[in-house]
C-alpha cells in the first residue's frame, strides 16, 4: 500500500518514530496494527475512574483536606 503524507505530517510520524529508535515504516506498521485490532473489553465488574467517584458513597460530602503548610528548611546558598 502506498501512502501519501502531508510534508508536515510525515516529518511529526517521523520524528515520533525516531523517538522509539523505529524507522518510520516499522513505527506507522505499529500504530496501524493497534488501530485496527478490536478493543478488549473492559472485565465484569470493573468500572471506570469517573463511574467509582459518581457512585461514591463520599460524593456530595463536603470534605476539607488541609495539611500544615510546610515552611521549608533552611538552605545555605
Amino acid at each position: 500500500m502506498k501512502l501519501e503524507l502531508k510534508p508536515d505530517i510525515e516529518a511529526g510520524l517521523l520524528a515520533q518514530a525516531h523517538a522509539r529508535g523505529l524507522s518510520l515504516d516499522a513505527y506507522l506498521d505499529e500504530v496501524l496494527e493497534r488501530a485496527a485490532s478490536p478493543k478488549k473489553p473492559r472485565p465484569a465488574g470493573r468500572k471506570s475512574l469517573a463511574r467509582l467517584f459518581a457512585e461514591s458513597p463520599l460524593k456530595g460530602i463536603d470534605l476539607k483536606f488541609e495539611r500544615d503548610q510546610d515552611t521549608g528548611r533552611p538552605v545555605k546558598l
